[in-house]
């Protein structure tokens, strides 16, 4: 790792990224390994020459993110098609994916360029939004995949199809499509499972049901799902990893299916995904 190349990404609405930013730069030159900025962290540190974010991950060998789970979502979805390693350093929040605490940043850099450190690959999704027979929209998340309504209150209706057989309609507020991985997200939200991302499986977690008798139902990870909106809703949308939207209009597929490539987060020995969640969660508490 020592002649491997850093890419940063923040999230700068945390008070600590900037100086963190200018400690951890600093830190990297000094031992002449190539740092590579996009332009908000170049000009938190008020350099020239930040690269866009498409680009960093097409140049970098390893991602540090200085943020919450959200920018390490927007860094997984960059670094998608290379699979390239990614750190997360929690600046704050709930952080399930960010691997790091701030006081512990320097002492896990220093085991990353000493190879002292596991590779977790976590499945990833890919999506297409077919409209009358051409695909107007594609893409590929960690977390999850979410077709709602719009802002109006009354609800959608979707026609749901595993592997190409029939499932059910749904009149609900929406539908979560989401990995293991983020099962810990909206879907938790919405009453979904838990599910340890070493389980290979997708969940499908309707937002809001009109019939209680939809329930989050779990299906293999190769499985290729289909949900067509087929409620005539101005509003409705695909949202990707809760960052990127696509409108849908009636009649709309969305395809959605595991990704050839995967997400693969830096993690060390002595990290254990329970107790990651007892951690985050507070179970045993009080």
């Amino acid at each position: 790792m020592k002649s491997k190349s850093v890419g940063i990404l923040t999230k700068p609405k945390f008070p600590e990224v900037k100086p963190t930013l200018q400690g951890v730069v600093t830190w990297l030159r000094d031992r002449h390994i190539t740092v590579l900025l996009d332009t908000t962290s170049a000009s938190l540190l008020s350099e020239q020459g930040g690269i866009q974010k498409t680009q960093l991950a097409i140049q970098s060998d390893v991602l540090l993110i200085l943020g919450g789970d959200g920018t390490i979502l927007n860094a997984a979805r960059l670094a998608a098609e290379r699979s390239i390693p990614i750190l997360g350093v929690n600046m704050g929040g709930l952080g399930f994916l960010t691997e790091v605490r701030l006081d512990n940043l320097y002492a896990s850099l220093d085991r990353v360029f000493a190879n002292d450190f596991t590779l977790d690959e976590r499945l990833m999704l890919q999506t297409h939004v077919h409209r009358h027979g051409e695909t107007v929209a594609r893409g590929i998340v960690l977390n999850d995949v979410v077709i709602s309504k719009g802002t109006l209150a009354r609800m959608i209706e979707l026609k749901i199809a595993i592997q190409g057989q029939f499932v059910t309609n749904l009149r609900a507020d929406g539908l979560i499509v989401a990995t293991p991985t983020g099962s810990t997200a909206y879907s938790m939200s919405a009453g979904g499972p838990i599910i340890n991302p070493a389980v290979q499986s997708l969940i499908l977690t309707p937002i809001s049901p009109h019939t209680l008798t939809h329930r989050p139902l779990i299906v293999p990870g190769n499985a290729e799902i289909e949900v067509t909106l087929t409620s005539k809703d101005e509003g409705a949308m695909a949202t990707l990893d809760g960052q990127v939207g696509i409108a849908m209009t009636q009649g709309d597929t969305a395809v959605i299916q595991a990704s050839e490539h995967r997400t693969k987060l830096i993690r060390f020995p002595e990290s254990h995904y329970y107790e990651v969640l007892r951690e985050k969660l507070k179970w045993g508490d009080g």
